[in-house]
């Protein structure tokens, strides 16, 4: 069953730290931060970071959205060795999408390092895995499966490995990979410092950090601090359904944003508005779980780099969508869980920027609202004339 860190468990004397300057981060990793554009270090960033950096292992319960990405990336970076081209970090992660996603923050953090990272995931070739991973990877970023395989095929050398992160550990331990988990961390050097980051912590998560963590730094980030903070929620009673479409398309002809996500619960949906924006001459990006990973890379790449401003997707991205000129999120379906919600609209207000989500509800779904306001305490209000104000 899932559950918390047990309170008395958590480190209480881990000092949180108001700015990446106050650190002690080396000056070309700090240069990539602020040039990745980040402002200030979020909850668990402010705990996290220098423990990693210190050498300590640590669990961090914490949810997708609260900047765990950049903090255990920045705590590992910090201690990598340029002058030693071997493997010495694995940051495994339960999907080869957010595997490309974390490989995607690790790149722009260490832009003014000389330190390579290189995503070891399925569905791409093994020969060729194996061939840039002798060339002098120092940061692996992969998925269970595929990063165990490596190791099995002395691709990557253990004895190198410092540093291993577990990202979204309750995630990989419910998708079946606690064996290869365990196999990994077995087959690592008894001194490898190890981060664990997940959002419960279930019994199996706690079991590995008995087996394998010697004295771990303990955090638990609050859900009433999870980085709903910069975020402006609104929502629009369309009252029924079907006037959801025009609603859309009337939003659209009085807001000038950079870009934005649309978030929908299923791929006829996608597709639906896809074709509907572009009778409307608006030029769309569409993914969900039916398309190849290679034509899901090829769509954010597009949608990152401004072909089109706006992005429609399901659930399934919405913990891999990190894009900088976000700054507005449309809840087109409201989500199936609370938690899905915080992830969606997580995709607005990136690297302490602030974001604006939009939620279209119908008039029995206000007890949704409600709930949310009550579960995360936060405010969902009635979109207002002024709300151009917030973008």
């Amino acid at each position: 069953m899932a559950s918390d860190i047990p309170t008395e468990q958590i480190e209480s004397t881990v000092e949180a730290i108001q700015s990446f300057d106050a650190m002690g981060i080396k000056d070309e990793l700090l240069r990539s931060i602020y040039s990745y554009g980040f402002e200030k270090p979020s909850a668990i960033q402010q705990r996290a970071i220098v423990p990693l950096m210190q050498g300590r292992n640590l669990i961090a319960q914490a949810q997708s959205g609260t900047g765990k990405t950049a903090a255990f990336s920045i705590g590992v970076l910090q201690q990598i060795d340029t002058n030693s081209k071997v493997c010495q970090a694995i940051l495994l992660s339960p999907t080869r999408e957010l595997a490309l996603q974390t490989q995607e923050v690790v790149k722009n953090l260490s832009q003014y390092l000389d330190i390579k990272t290189f995503a070891c995931i399925g569905g791409t070739s093994v020969r060729e895995t194996i061939e840039a991973l002798r060339n002098g990877v120092q940061v692996v970023v992969g998925t269970p499966g595929r990063v165990l395989d490596m190791l099995d095929r002395q691709a990557i050398d253990p004895n190198t490995v410092k540093y291993l992160i577990l990202d979204e550990a309750d995630e990989m331990l419910s998708q079946g990979f606690k064996d290869q988990m365990y196999t990994i961390l077995k087959s690592l050097p008894s001194t490898v410092q190890v981060g664990m980051f997940s959002a419960t912590m279930p019994a199996d998560a706690l079991d590995i950090s008995k087996k394998f963590m010697e004295n771990p730094v303990k955090i638990l980030v609050k859900k009433e601090e999870l980085t709903l903070e910069g975020i402006k929620q609104f929502y629009i009673d369309v009252v029924k359904d079907e006037y959801k479409i025009d609603t859309l398309i009337d939003l659209y002809q009085v807001i000038s944003v950079n870009q934005s996500v649309i978030f929908c619960n299923s791929k006829n949906r996608v597709e639906w508005i896809q074709r509907r924006l572009q009778a409307h001459n608006y030029p769309v990006s569409i993914t969900h779980g039916d398309l190849t990973m290679e034509e899901r890379n090829n769509v954010l790449n597009e949608f990152r780099q401004g072909a089109t401003r706006i992005l429609i997707t399901t659930d399934m991205l919405s913990r891999g969508i990190d894009v900088q000129q976000v700054s507005l999120v449309i809840n087109f379906d409201m989500p199936v869980s609370d938690e899905s919600y915080i992830h969606r609209i997580g995709r607005s207000a990136r690297f302490g920027r602030k974001g604006v989500a939009i939620d279209f509800i119908t008039t029995e779904e206000m007890d949704t609202i409600n709930r949310l306001q009550k579960t995360y305490e936060t405010k969902i209000v009635p979109l207002p004339k002024t709300f151009m104000d917030y973008l």
